[in-house]
């Protein structure tokens, strides 16, 4: 039924159990999940994990918080490492004006090597902003005029107005398990009326567990709750939610293939 546009299966609170979170997520009717790189040394894992599985993807890219970290990370590197056949995406990558790890020129920098590397492969972008709404659509916007490329604003937390530019840019937002918290109203208004046929969900994991399992890891069998959530704030059946989120993950994603 379902499918996790991002997690992150080789970090600390799913790692030690993968086996165990990958058929937890298929017996909750998980079918397929992207398992996202941050930083050049996951590269290798991420694909790995992949490569052993028919229904797990993988993305090349460095986080925002890693960019000072990874000066050489070009999009001649991004491009050579997503030839991979599991590498469906580039990514994450954006900027993170929250934290400040890295600095921000860096970020903005590592950002445009990482579209250019979309738009020269041909695969989405997956984008992390926060705190950063006014750069982030700048950035985005000046690139797309360079030439076309494709993407997703993970994880999507930003305001109204930053959910249309990107729509605008012909780009999908991906829900989060945010949007079931008592404190994301302004979110849970925007989820609402978002396009179905740009919509994907997510769970992040290990990260933003939703309710009803706040406190604990999350893992991708967590993004079923939010489709429940999402799919009743919307007025809609969770099977029509979790079918028409998952053709756009497939028309996104289209190096991907269903099983």
């Amino acid at each position: 039924m379902f499918v996790d546009s991002h997690c992150h299966l080789n970090y600390k609170g799913l790692i030690e159990d993968q086996a165990g979170v990958i058929a937890r997520a298929a017996a909750a009717g998980v079918i397929g999940m992207l398992n996202i790189s941050t930083r050049e040394s996951e590269w290798d894992d991420v694909v790995h994990v992949a490569a052993r599985s028919q229904n797990i993807w993988a993305s090349i890219g460095i986080h925002p918080h890693e960019a000072d970290t990874h000066p050489d990370v070009d999009t001649v590197k991004l491009v050579a490492a997503s030839a991979h056949p599991k590498v469906v995406a580039i990514g994450e990558t954006g900027l993170d004006y929250y934290y400040d790890h890295s600095d921000r020129a860096r970020q903005r920098a590592s950002f445009r090597s990482h579209i250019a590397a979309a738009r020269e492969t041909g695969l989405p972008l997956i984008v992390h902003t926060r705190d950063a709404e006014a750069d982030t659509a700048e950035i985005l916007a000046e690139e797309m005029g360079k030439g076309q490329y494709s993407g997703v604003i993970h994880c999507f937390t930003a305001s109204r107005q930053f959910a249309e530019t990107a729509l605008d840019l012909g780009l999908y937002i991906s829900i989060s398990g945010i949007v079931t918290f008592k404190n994301a109203k302004d979110l849970q208004e925007t989820a609402a009326v978002l396009p179905e046929s740009r919509l994907l969900i997510e769970t992040d994991s290990p990260f933003l567990a939703p309710v009803p399992h706040r406190g604990r890891p999350c893992e991708p069998a967590y993004v079923a709750d939010t489709a429940r959530f999402l799919a009743e704030l919307r007025g809609v059946s969770v099977d029509v939610l979790a079918s028409r989120t998952r053709d756009n993950f497939f028309n996104l994603f289209a190096k991907a293939m269903p099983a």
